[in-house]
């Protein structure tokens, strides 16, 4: 269905923009073919490595396919705005065309340009993000307290190893008490990441790396990527908590699994399963990688920190997003009594990696008591 739907804006700027230029048919037919083409990126992909998850090209054919598709995107809506123009001046009764051949060519130029950019800020290296939360209740042993939150590196062959090591030296650099990893860590099988996950083994905090699964651990095979995950020193939480302890004073951190696990055979996300035996009296950090239940968690737990849809990737975009996650996309929200925090994700995945408006980030969150 990907590349179903995503042939839709080729078709438009097949139909509005290369049709009425005024080259020869060999021209456009040539043209119209490396449109095509590129438009197919899902397709190819699935024939790659039988997922539209993770496609097996070179790195280089990885961003070149997200490139090209980019630029079809932004052509299909500069191309929506200059018809819409052009047919608002068709009620003045002007005779002139609805879009002139030189604004296509600056339509061209400027979708061209537009994807080169979101490809660049897609692929950097993030810069950390820091924010405040504060948690009633938080003891003040905790107060300060400083947690790294890593979501949605999707290691792949377009983030690969090198990549992944320049995430860990700058995560280690911030020097968090406790790291946690939000889901979505990789797009393919354990035995085509090996060296591409090789580096989370150097992640570090005095209280430990904690992960849950998002959506496409599930793809890749669950129990295998769990246990590889467990070998490289990431902590499991699904459905799980743990104690933070400072002195006699505690926290819990506890984890859900994606919502997606009952699809693709495995326990689906079960909070009291989490909770069970956690003592009352402490706040709860809830891990989740989807946010859309967000509103459900708010009376178990203080802070919840989910990522997924990586910020929405593009500005204006980014509302289709929230959409489709419960009106959460990025950043924090007050949800009841609880703060949720979506972060735009440190990664992406690899079949759509453009940024615009939604830089990457390592987020780390300092912990302080409510008034």
């Amino acid at each position: 269905m990907f590349h179903l739907n995503f042939s839709i804006p080729c078709l438009y700027v097949l139909a509005r923009f290369l049709l009425p230029l005024p080259w020869r048919r060999r021209s456009k037919i040539a043209v119209g073919a490396l449109l095509l083409f590129g438009s197919q990126y899902h397709l190819w992909s699935r024939l790659s490595s039988g997922s539209v998850f993770s496609p097996e090209f070179p790195q280089a054919v990885v961003v070149a396919f997200n490139w090209a598709f980019g630029a079809i995107l932004f052509l299909a809506i500069i191309q929506i705005a200059l018809d819409l123009v052009g047919l608002a001046r068709l009620a003045f009764r002007r005779r002139t065309p609805i879009v002139s051949t030189r604004a296509r060519y600056g339509a061209a130029v400027t979708a061209m340009v537009l994807a080169a950019v979101a490809v660049d800020q897609a692929t950097r290296v993030p810069e950390p993000k820091d924010i405040e939360v504060a948690i009633r209740g938080l003891p003040s042993e905790f107060d300060g307290y400083r947690l790294l939150q890593i979501t949605d590196l999707h290691l792949s062959r377009l983030f690969q190893g090198n990549w992944a090591r320049a995430v860990v030296e700058r995560a280690n650099a911030l020097d968090a008490d406790l790291m946690v990893v939000t889901g979505d860590l990789i797009d393919g099988s354990v035995e085509a990441r090996q060296a591409d996950v090789e580096p989370l083994r150097a992640l570090r905090a005095r209280d430990g790396v904690w992960m849950i699964p998002g959506n496409h651990e599930y793809y890749f095979g669950f129990e295998a990527w769990m246990r590889r995950f467990g070998e490289l020193g990431l902590r499991d939480l699904t459905n799980r908590h743990t104690v933070l302890r400072r002195g006699d004073a505690g926290i819990v951190l506890a984890g859900l699994a994606d919502l997606r696990a009952p699809a693709n055979g495995q326990e689906g996300p079960d909070l009291d399963a989490a909770l069970a035996g956690a003592p009352t009296n402490a706040p709860v950090i809830l891990l989740e990688h989807q946010p859309r239940n967000a509103p459900e968690r708010a009376g178990r737990a203080a802070l919840q920190l989910s990522g997924h849809t990586h910020g929405g990737m593009i500005l204006g975009l980014d509302r289709l997003f929230a959409l489709a996650n419960n009106g959460f996309v990025s950043g924090a929200y007050r949800v009841g009594e609880m703060t949720l925090y979506v972060s735009n994700g440190t990664g992406l995945w690899p079949g759509f990696a453009l940024r615009l408006g939604k830089p990457p980030e390592l987020t780390r969150i300092t912990l302080r008591p409510a008034a």
